[in-house]
């Protein structure tokens, strides 16, 4: 099973370079749409910019294949009369890793270049001496003498702003870049239904591709696309923390290593048959994986669909990450194969009469 082709890398690297922030994904959504459009039967797009394809779309039962679209962001939110930009966060942004970040501002004349600005360090002593950044004091510079020369620019409050970071490959072992989270599940996803079309299997049921908006803001996308499809299962893909790095309490977050598998969640919103199903087929396929547990929510579109139309049958598989939400998150290239194959078997052996109650009473 080849994973990494010419033209599947070609589109991993255009569609993580593009920015796609969360309420604004329309240009990673195209990209996305363009790729998955020869390998099913239809494409629709919902209102606020979920995009979905399906493969028997005239089947009774669906199932749906999820992963959400969009990336952490910044909107522009106070320009001063010396022409320096304050912003506040479009998701869960980082604001620690902010100054000295080169960033692009969207506006609708297009692209305007800028930086986070930050005081040098030869001037932080005294009171300044442990200067840290926090959203009150981490500013843009766009070069601009005053307000007027900033608007001049486009540049208005309730432009987003996203990082320049772009995609590179670190020790042939690991992909590395802003937004892996999540677009690495839209590309494993995609290369699921492309799989699924090169090899003609044929499913005994409806397969919805579904790239979700908004996942970051609260699984928006997710909540909406659950209602407006109603599926009967859910196999949602998300990245997850690998926890082995400097800094970070394995004993607090779950011991899980980039390199050693994708990650089954077990949580009250993720059915414990699908975790039966999904496990036995890790086993049967020889697919590495590790295991979590969440407490109460997964935090993931998993609990959109979970607790949607009556309750809808889902399961989490997730990517491990390095620096999730930073500029350099980092996927190992093993894990990602390992999840295109882990929900590919998945969703081929997956049985429409399964009785998803865990009881007949």
């Amino acid at each position: 099973m080849q994973i990494f082709t010419e033209s599947s890398r070609k589109f991993l690297f255009e569609y993580l370079n593009n920015a796609a922030p969360t309420g604004a994904e329309k240009s990673g959504q195209q990209l996305w749409s363009t790729y998955l459009k020869p390998f099913v039967d239809e494409l629709h797009l919902d209102i606020y910019g979920t995009c979905y394809g399906v493969i028997n779309p005239d089947a009774q039962y669906k199932v749906v294949m999820e992963s959400h679209a969009d990336e952490i962001s910044w909107f522009v939110n106070y320009i001063s009369d010396d022409g320096f930009i304050r912003v506040i966060r479009n998701g869960g942004s980082d604001h620690a890793i902010a100054p000295s970040k080169r960033v692009n501002i969207h506006t609708p004349k297009g692209v305007v270049k800028g930086i986070f600005g930050w005081p040098a360090i030869h001037t932080r002593k005294g009171a300044n001496a442990k200067l840290s950044p926090t959203l009150e004091n981490i500013f843009l510079d766009v070069g601009a003498k005053d307000k007027k020369a900033v608007e001049e620019m486009g540049i208005h409050v309730g432009c987003i702003v996203t990082f320049e970071d772009e995609i590179m490959e670190l020790n042939d072992r690991y992909f590395v870049g802003r937004s892996l989270d999540n677009k690495m599940g839209g590309f494993a996803i995609a290369q699921v239904a492309r799989l699924l079309k090169e090899n003609g299997i044929q499913l005994p049921f409806g397969l919805y591709f579904v790239n979700a908006v908004q996942e970051e803001v609260g699984l928006r996308g997710a909540t909406m696309i659950a209602q407006t499809i109603q599926p009967d299962v859910a196999i949602v893909t998300d990245v997850t923390h690998d926890t082995a790095t400097p800094l970070v309490n394995a004993k607090q977050y779950g011991d899980i290593k980039s390199g050693e598998g994708p990650t089954i969640t077990y949580a009250p919103a993720v059915h414990q048959k699908l975790v039966q199903h999904v496990t036995e087929i890790a086993a049967k396929q020889k697919i590495p994986f590790q295991r979590e547990a969440a407490s109460r929510s997964t935090g993931t579109d998993t609990d959109a669909f979970a607790y949607s139309n009556g309750g809808i049958p889902s399961v989490l598989l997730s990517l491990p990450l390095r620096y999730m939400h930073t500029t350099v998150e980092m996927a190992h290239k093993d894990d990602i194969q390992n999840l295109v194959k882990w929900l590919y078997y998945s969703v081929i052996e997956l049985n429409p009469n399964t009785d998803y109650r865990y009881f007949k009473p």
